[in-house]
C-alpha cells in the first residue's frame, strides 16, 4: 500500500509541475524563427527575386516582397507588413511549411505615392523578425 501511495503521489507532483511549468516540463524546443534573406523586387520567379533593388520609379505599378525563413519547428505564419511613410498599407499572413521557406507578397504602388516605405516581416506571435526599407522616387 505505501508503494501505491508513493506512486500516486509521484504521479501527482509530475502533473502538477507540468501544469504550473509547461516550458520545462517534456521540454521541446521553441520555435525561432528568422529571415535569412529579404528583398523588395519587380517580380519573383521560381521563388528567385528578380529586379531586386532600394528605388523604384512612381510608374513601377506592382512590387513584391519576397524573404526566405528558416528556423520553423513545423507548420508556422509570418506577416509581411507594408508601410508608406508610418501607414500601414497592407497586412498578408503567410504560411511557413518547413524549417527553411521561401514565401513572398505584393503590393500595388499607386503613381502618387512617393516616398520612404518599408516592410516589416512578422513572426507568428506578431514578433518583429526583420525592416526591408525602400523607396519611391517621383
Amino acid at each position: 500500500m505505501k508503494k501505491l501511495s508513493f506512486f500516486a503521489l509521484s504521479i501527482f507532483i509530475s502533473v502538477t509541475i507540468c501544469a504550473f511549468f509547461p516550458g520545462n516540463a517534456m521540454s521541446q524546443e521553441s520555435e525561432r524563427l528568422e529571415v535569412t534573406e529579404g528583398a523588395v523586387c519587380l517580380d519573383v520567379v521560381d521563388l528567385e527575386c528578380t529586379g531586386a533593388d532600394t528605388n523604384f520609379p512612381a510608374n513601377v505599378g506592382k512590387l513584391y516582397c519576397i524573404t526566405k525563413i528558416t528556423g520553423a519547428k513545423g507548420a508556422s505564419k509570418a506577416t509581411h507588413v507594408w508601410y508608406y511613410g508610418h501607414t500601414e498599407r497592407a497586412r498578408i499572413a503567410l504560411d511557413i511549411r518547413s524549417a527553411s521557406w521561401r514565401t513572398y507578397s505584393s503590393k500595388i504602388i499607386q503613381t502618387h505615392e512617393t516616398g520612404d516605405w518599408h516592410i516589416d516581416v512578422l513572426g507568428p506571435e506578431d514578433e518583429f523578425l526583420k525592416g526591408i526599407q525602400f523607396e519611391i522616387g517621383p
